[in-house]
């Protein structure tokens, strides 16, 4: 089971980061600020660090530097901080990522998935599919039926979710915290929207609406 260091203050954000990536099958490990980050690097031995910029005592900048003077261990930075000068400060520092806040978590585990993948070797490109639907992971584009949809990525992160777990409802406000985000205060007609919008393109009848709850496909006979 591959090991993954969170680094992150907030403990709304750091219980929402654990939910979904031992969900996905990883092993997490926590830290709530610089020190106890450094703490449990040389403590345990992750395979990734997802690192926040903002921390008490020693900053993500800093973290990543004393981790990179020892290891090349993959790092995402994950932060509220979105300005250019940051973001190269980050890549200066030899990150393999940097993702802003908020974020879309199916599309972070993609890229997780995306850089251990890398790591270790395995360069073939997940597929997912479903009947005569094919969702590329890796170049996130989606074939149906010999034929390339040009999704957003919002379609494309929802027309994942549903057939990842074919047979089970999703409702509206499960779409909305794992494609939205945690802290999104908008109306959840949005995902109906966007369901209207897939249905438009895809021109079948894959996403089903279970009238009062939410969406599904159904399952593979």
């Amino acid at each position: 089971m591959q090991k993954i260091l969170v680094v992150e203050d907030e403990p709304e954000i750091q219980e929402f980061l654990a939910a979904y990536l031992k969900n996905e099958g990883y092993e997490v490990v926590l830290a709530g600020d610089g020190i106890a980050a450094i703490g449990q690097f040389h403590a345990e031995e992750a395979d990734l660090v997802l690192l926040d910029v903002l921390l008490p005592k020693i900053d993500g900048f800093s973290v990543c530097e004393l981790i990179r003077k020892e290891s090349t261990v993959p790092i995402i930075m994950l932060t509220a901080l979105d300005g250019e000068a940051e973001q190269l400060k980050g890549f200066d520092l030899q990150i393999d990522d940097y993702v802003t806040k908020p974020f879309s978590m199916p599309v972070l585990l993609r890229k997780i998935a995306a850089i251990l993948r890398r790591v270790n070797g395995n360069l073939e490109p997940e597929r997912l599919c479903y009947r005569q639907l094919s969702l590329e992971l890796d170049t996130r584009e989606c074939i149906l039926e010999k034929q390339r949809l040009d999704l957003t990525q919002k379609e494309f992160d929802l027309l994942l979710e549903l057939i990842k777990m074919p047979g089970r409802v999703l409702t509206r406000e499960v779409l909305l915290e794992r494609l939205w985000g945690y802290d999104f205060f908008g109306d959840e007609r949005i995902v109906d929207s966007h369901i209207k919008n897939l249905r438009k393109k895809m021109n079948n009848d894959y996403i089903e609406t279970v009238r009062g709850v939410g969406y599904r496909v159904a399952k593979e006979n």
